[in-house]
């Protein structure tokens, strides 16, 4: 009898292997973290936004140099003041009538320092976007990746879980049939069913919250995807840090300490003399007195020189000291805080991987324990109870080393969000 069950319970270890080759076969298919950080970089309608800001900076800078060229427009000014019975407004004023249409045209001559100060507030402009969609882009990358990461450790205990199942469904033929012949009593074999059941009941809150996870996998980086798809190991790794100062984080600071410099060096360069040339051509006249002859030109130099304002250009000034001495105290406290989170997040790091390691020394010795008993289920040598047990402690070892990579993982993504250089 006991031969029997050998040859049944080696065809069934038969067919969960082939049943395992296959699954592992349809999981190839699956999507992989790189896949998932490229469609969130493409769908992102945030980092297209700074994009369209940056060539939108592009034409303001076209239309800044056109404003400092040469101006020229069409003017037309046309009036009547009619004396009705000698009553109306002093011709001497109005001139009675007055209709006029000019070309002018005006440069200013000493506008160069103003446009380039303008022009590099507009480039500093366009570096801070691009640094801020690169901060915009890190951030959007940490969060599908953590989202990932969080799947996946669901998608691997579902996956587990499952193989677990699919073994107590075996074991369970195997006990039914010891039951049927007196090997063992039929409330041993139901202790066991109600251990089966549970494992089914599991399996089927692992899935849920596996297609929970991964819908919002999907939602983040704006794919439309309902299957139940396996995704893979993300397989991250630490990237080589660069320096504090090398950093696009950094960088922002930088950006900011130079458009203060601007602002400031604009404060003085509008106390600066102002001299505009002017011209103009057509036809302006009165109509008192042979209007036709009243075709002509003229041209003219406007001079506006600053002398007193009550001290404003002093004040401007203060202003943006201090705007620069608060953005030194957050450059500084920023500074004290990134060092001093790699410096946790590596602690973290280094205690999860000691985790995982001793975690695996246990689940070996959990999943011998479990395949020990198993042997001697088939003679009845072994409480029901005793194989119930070694099979939780391997789920238990199982299901922490699950969760210590996930955590591992969780603090490498956490480490990478500070690896972009500018």
């Amino acid at each position: 009898m006991f031969s029997a069950f050998r040859r049944s319970y080696a065809a069934t270890a038969l067919g969960l292997l082939l049943w395992i080759g296959g699954a592992s076969r349809a999981f190839a298919q699956g999507k992989n973290l790189a896949y998932y950080l490229d469609q969130g970089k493409q769908n992102s309608p945030l980092l297209r936004d700074y994009q369209n800001q940056v060539t939108a900076a592009q034409i303001d800078s076209q239309r800044l140099r056109a404003a400092y060229g040469p101006q020229v427009n069409g003017v037309s000014n046309n009036s009547y003041a009619p004396l009705i019975r000698g009553i109306g407004y002093d011709a001497a004023i109005t001139n009675g009538a007055q209709v006029s249409a000019l070309v002018s045209a005006s440069k200013e001559l000493n506008g160069k320092k103003n446009l380039n100060n303008q022009l590099q507030g507009i480039d500093l402009q366009n570096q801070g976007l691009r640094n801020t969609s690169r901060i915009s882009e890190q951030d959007l990358k940490r969060s599908i990746a953590a989202q990932y990461i969080t799947a996946y450790g669901d998608w691997e205990q579902y996956r587990f879980n499952d193989h677990v199942l699919q073994l107590l469904k075996q074991e369970e033929v195997i006990l039914k049939k010891l039951a049927q012949t007196g090997t063992y009593r039929q409330t041993d074999y139901l202790t066991f069913l109600v251990t089966l059941q549970q494992q089914e009941l599991l399996l089927k809150q692992l899935r849920g919250q596996y297609q929970n996870n991964f819908a919002q996998l999907n939602y983040l980086c704006g794919v439309t995807d309902t299957t139940f798809t396996p995704i893979e190991d993300p397989a991250l790794h630490i990237d080589h840090l660069p320096a504090l100062e090398n950093t696009v984080f950094y960088r922002q600071f930088e950006i900011d300490s130079l458009k203060l410099r601007n602002s400031d060096k604009s404060i003085d360069l509008l106390y600066r003399p102002k001299i505009n040339l002017y011209t103009d051509g057509g036809f302006n006249s009165t109509l008192a007195l042979d209007p036709y002859k009243n075709f002509g030109v003229s041209a003219g130099l406007n001079l506006v020189v600053p002398i007193y304002d009550g001290h404003q250009r002093k004040m401007q000034h203060d202003k943006v000291a201090i705007a620069e001495a608060t953005r030194k105290n957050y450059q500084d406290f920023f500074s004290r805080q990134y060092y001093q989170q790699l410096q946790q997040l590596t602690q973290q790091l280094g205690t999860t991987i000691e985790l995982i390691d001793q975690a695996s020394k246990q689940i070996s010795y959990a999943e011998g324990l479990m395949e020990a008993n198993k042997a001697l289920l088939v003679h009845g040598d072994v409480r029901i109870a005793d194989y119930v047990i070694a099979i939780n402690n391997y789920l238990n070892a199982k299901n922490i080393i699950t969760q210590n990579i996930v955590n591992k993982y969780q603090l490498i993504n956490q480490i990478n969000y500070w690896n972009s250089a500018n």
